[in-house]
């Protein structure tokens, strides 16, 4: 990549400042009803500005449905929820093909899977077949229903979810399909003064509004704007370095990792690195990327690209540890 100079850096920055300055009155609006879970919302912006999907594990109650939903009533997006279960089937996902007897003729239905903001619920509950439903029209953007395909709308953003309490009668993600989602986060729950405001929030007979702040056309205009951020090679180095760490742990000063990893990071952990600290930056209305933007979002990002061997699991080592070593022994630029 080219070196920019200072007055193209300059101009980057103050076209970034411009565009996102919709980021502040988004977050906002947010704000007005969700309480306690900024990191998800914040991971939730910067997915929808990368173009990317979301994997959420927590318990239940902290507000995911809420969250997703209240994003796509800022945005005038059009939200759609899908309960994941056992029998779902999946053209109740993507649609279907009915028989109109008056005209003679097979008319489409369109399923759920046709809108900007979806929650799929639970998503470890549905079968197979039913997941990679969701993920192919998640990579191709599309849906085939008998001889036509339909294009889904931009922007498009899942937020799939995982209870982490329960696994009895579920189907844990492959991990090539895990693979599909750019960040996988995980929350916890609110801090004490945080719980109060929620039970004063929801023992009022006030309803909770949301202004739409932008549209759709916004955020894929944004989107742009987010590729065209500067991110020097000492950058890109430095992400190749971490995807690296984890596949060949021992040419970096990683020997002990060696037997801990199964397999690393596949080149989408590369991709979703650069155009998850783009998003970030974009955000903190910068026009460049900093080595921290790489440091915020490598956790987000890998957690769910890297396997454990047993051994890993026997001694109670977490995704977490392994990218927490690697951030600590890679030479930051």
């Amino acid at each position: 990549m080219q070196t920019l100079s200072t007055a193209a850096i300059n101009n980057m920055n103050a076209k970034v400042l411009e565009e996102s300055s919709f980021v502040d009155r988004l977050t906002t609006e947010l704000g007005k009803v969700i309480i306690g879970q900024q990191y998800m919302v914040d991971r939730l912006i910067l997915s929808l500005l990368a173009n990317g999907h979301v994997l959420l594990e927590g318990v239940p109650g902290l507000a995911k449905t809420l969250a997703i939903k209240t994003l796509a009533a800022a945005i005038r997006g059009k939200f759609s929820r899908i309960q994941f279960t056992p029998d779902l089937l999946p053209a109740d996902l993507t649609g279907t093909l009915i028989f109109n007897q008056q005209k003679n003729e097979f008319t489409v239905k369109k399923g759920p899977i046709f809108g900007n903001f979806i929650l799929a619920d639970e998503i470890n509950r549905a079968s197979a077949k039913v997941q990679s439903a969701l993920l192919q029209a998640m990579q191709e953007r599309q849906v085939t229903l008998g001889d036509n395909t339909f294009t889904l709308e931009e922007p498009f953003l899942v937020l799939a979810t995982q209870n982490p309490l329960e696994q009895e009668g579920t189907y844990p993600l492959p991990e090539a399909q895990v693979d599909r989602f750019m960040l996988k986060v995980v929350i916890g729950y609110p801090e004490r003064e945080e719980e109060r405001l929620i039970i004063r929030q929801n023992m009022s007979d006030a309803p909770l509004h949301v202004d739409a702040v932008i549209t759709p056309g916004d955020i894929l205009q944004a989107r742009h704007v987010v590729r065209d951020i500067y991110m020097d090679e000492r950058i890109e180095q430095y992400i190749i370095d971490i995807v690296f760490a984890t596949r060949q742990p021992a040419d970096y000063k990683l020997g002990k990792l060696k037997n801990l990893l199964q397999y690393g990071s596949s080149p989408r952990g590369s991709i979703s690195l650069a155009l998850a600290a783009k998003s970030l930056a974009f955000m903190e209305h910068r026009g460049f990327v900093i080595p921290d933007d790489i440091k915020n979002v490598c956790h987000d990002v890998l957690r769910h690209r890297i396997g454990l061997t047993y051994e890993a699991e026997a001694e109670n080592v977490t995704t977490d540890d392994i990218i927490r070593d690697i951030m600590k022994t890679v030479e930051v630029p």
